[in-house]
């Protein structure tokens, strides 16, 4: 749950935000006056601020100047009808994280509203390092998690930070890949200089024009970054005229390290994010493929938190305590079926949605225990699934559960009816089903044992 102050004199516009804003969980409050809303900031140090760009008494690049100086940690977007290019421009360089144009639908709110709040406050990200490599990573940047996919990754991680080479990030929303970028950074010898970075998802084409190479008479991003970093976040959305020029680009100041060492604090190291693979778009013939291999040199995929459940209740300890500490309030303790809720659930908002929930569950809370009756309706309701081909039986899975999970369940039951079928022979299950016996085991997950599998 953050804090967003909303600035605009239009009273359906600031409806409509106030309500997306409450209905993600958020506390927000609305203001037709740039006083007003100044004031409002100032008392409620907020999370985020939503801001229009003309207001009855203030400028909204103004009101975004001044709310920076004073609050920098502090997420901004700008919301007008009077888009252009040269303001997104000038509002971004103000420090302003996104830029929406009115008329917009309440997703599109919505989703800046997520990823503002994901990208300051750091929620998307993985958690917190290990206790060895906390003081590597940088203040800020902390991970939670003994899985080992999140120790290989943290490993990866920082046997490459020092590196220059250019480092691809992939992973699902809220996976923590800004977070990485961000460790990356701080673990390098970089680490003093600039780091930058350009959101592609949400801009228009011009504007990241614009950013990229300085078109227009701006600076560009890189030149800004000269001697740190410079992340491209969501690279899969990058229109294909715009691949082949940075691709271009990226050649040429390459080409520039390949001929010699720099000098100490000049040229910038290169980081991609992307959410969707990227072998997958070139496949689709979607991305370039010259633009992909010069960005993966170092591939760094993170793992979905379904991929990784034991390391919720980690998260779950490590949210309560938090939540605990920010509010002065007694910590809470977790009912084991409420757990047991949380760690069936499939996630697809990642660590970003367990620690809203957790926020949610604390909330409502009655007394210093948290119940399953107190975790949101999609986390604890379930829905029925056949456990066999004659749906003799069923099971309830949680909402939000993969296809491919609910599939890989289906799989199991029709070949455990088939091994009753044949009596337990796995040589004839196998042949039957058309697969080898070493396929037969990987699909059911375990050591299939005649006993078990029968009774």
């Amino acid at each position: 749950m953050a804090r967003i102050v909303i600035i605009d004199d239009d009273p359906a516009i600031l409806e409509l935000m106030l309500q997306v804003s409450r209905r993600l969980g958020h506390v927000a409050s609305a203001h037709a006056t740039g006083r007003q809303g100044l004031a409002a900031v100032e008392a409620e140090k907020p999370d985020l601020l939503l801001v229009d760009l003309k207001i009855p008494d203030w400028n909204g690049l103004r009101i975004i100047e001044e709310c920076r100086k004073r609050h920098p940690e502090m997420a901004v977007v700008m919301v007008t009808g009077y888009g252009s290019v040269e303001t997104a421009v000038e509002a971004m360089k103000l420090g302003a994280f996104d830029y929406l144009t009115k008329p917009f639908d309440p997703e599109d709110l919505q989703r800046i509203i997520t990823k503002a709040l994901e990208r300051e406050r750091g929620i998307s990200g993985a958690g917190q390092m290990p206790e060895d490599g906390r003081e590597a990573a940088g203040p800020g940047v902390e991970f939670i998690g003994e899985s080992p996919q999140i120790r290989g990754m943290l490993d990866l991680a920082a046997r490459v930070a020092d590196k220059d080479s250019p480092v691809l990030l992939e992973g699902e929303f809220g996976s923590g890949k800004q977070m990485v970028a961000r460790a990356l950074h701080n673990m390098s010898k970089r680490r003093a200089a600039p780091f930058k970075v350009l959101h592609c998802a949400g801009l228009p084409g011009e504007l990241i024009e614009q950013e990229l190479f300085g078109t227009g008479g701006g600076r560009s991003i890189f030149s800004r970054a000269e001697g740190g970093t410079v992340v491209l976040e969501e690279i899969n959305v990058l229109p294909i005229r715009l691949q082949s020029q940075l691709d271009s680009w990226l050649e040429e100041h390459t080409g520039r390290k390949r001929q010699g060492p720099q000098a100490p604090g000049t040229g910038f190291r290169f980081l991609a994010t992307s959410s969707v693979p990227l072998e997958q778009l070139v496949r689709e013939a979607r991305f370039r493929e010259d633009l992909y291999y010069r960005i993966s040199v170092i591939p760094i995929t993170l793992p979905p938190l379904r991929n990784r459940r034991e390391d919720i209740p980690l998260l779950v300890s490590h949210f309560l305590k938090r939540y605990a500490q920010s509010t002065g309030s007694a910590l809470k303790e977790m009912d084991r079926f409420a757990l047991q809720m949380l760690s069936e659930y499939g996630w697809p908002g990642n660590v970003g949605e367990l620690e809203n929930a957790l926020e949610r569950a604390c909330t409502l809370a009655e007394g210093d225990r948290i119940r399953p009756a107190d975790l949101p309706p999609k986390i604890s309701q379930k829905v029925e699934a056949a456990e066999d081909e004659g749906a003799k039986s069923k099971t309830a899975l949680p909402v939000g559960t993969r296809l491919a999970d609910f599939i890989k369940k289906q799989e199991r039951a029709f070949i455990r009816e088939t091994l009753r079928y044949n009596q337990g022979s796995r040589e004839k299950t196998a042949a039957m089903l058309g697969v080898s016996i070493a396929t037969l085991y990987r699909k059911m997950g375990l050591k299939l044992e005649r006993d078990r599998m029968l009774g």
